[in-house]
């Protein structure tokens, strides 16, 4: 059995990478998406082991001892992290598995896992990423304006990234993205082979 493709898909504060990606995994049915460890609280309508596994500070700060993340890091003063007995024990069972994480992270992956695919997902425009951000309500103006600066920042990592990604609408980004997976699963690279040629037809 083949190895599943790690999909990592990154963007700046507020780009909608959560929709995406929720959106992603209703046309992909096979598609698994990690779910990162974070020290902030839940937001409304969000659940335990399904967006996000909640945990203490330091809780946290034991598991980076011990070596559990794959990546981790700080954002908006709290911390994120994806283990890495859940990647490896995804990817070994054959299936593409979404990291959905922070420009942090993503370059700590990359740096990690070479083979990894890396998508950058950026708004339309800056005054259409402000609008999303802003129009949350579920922050405070400081905190607000906290991400904006972060975002802007963040918008200029997308070079070191494999694929960059409009998300103008969220079923063409998805749309995109479900191409991208395509395409890499027919790379000579990553095992693809023509019948009677040590592919699974011969």
């Amino acid at each position: 059995m083949a190895e599943g493709i790690l999909l990592i898909i990154s963007g700046p504060s507020g780009v909608g990478k959560g929709t995406v990606c929720r959106y992603l995994l209703t046309v992909r049915e096979a598609l698994k998406l990690s779910i990162s460890t974070t020290t902030r609280s839940p937001r409304p309508g969000e659940e335990e082991g399904k967006e996000y596994n909640f945990t203490t500070t330091p809780q946290f700060e034991a598991m980076i001892k011990d070596g559990s993340f794959l990546e981790w890091a700080v954002v908006h003063d709290h911390y994120y992290g994806t283990r890495h007995e859940t990647v490896q024990e995804l990817l070994g069972q054959g299936k593409d598995l979404i990291l959905e994480i922070d420009i942090q992270g993503a370059e700590q992956v990359r740096e990690r896992v070479p083979e990894a695919v890396s998508i950058f997902l950026a708004p339309p425009s800056m005054a259409d990423l402000e609008q999303r951000i802003t129009g949350r309500g579920t922050e405070e103006r400081d905190r607000i304006n906290s991400r904006l600066e972060t975002a802007r920042r963040e918008m200029d990592a997308y070079h070191a990234y494999d694929y960059l990604v409009i998300n103008d609408t969220v079923e063409n980004a998805a749309g995109l993205i479900s191409a991208i997976i395509d395409a890499e699963r027919c790379k000579v690279s990553r095992g693809a082979r023509p019948p009677g040629r040590g592919g699974e037809n011969k």
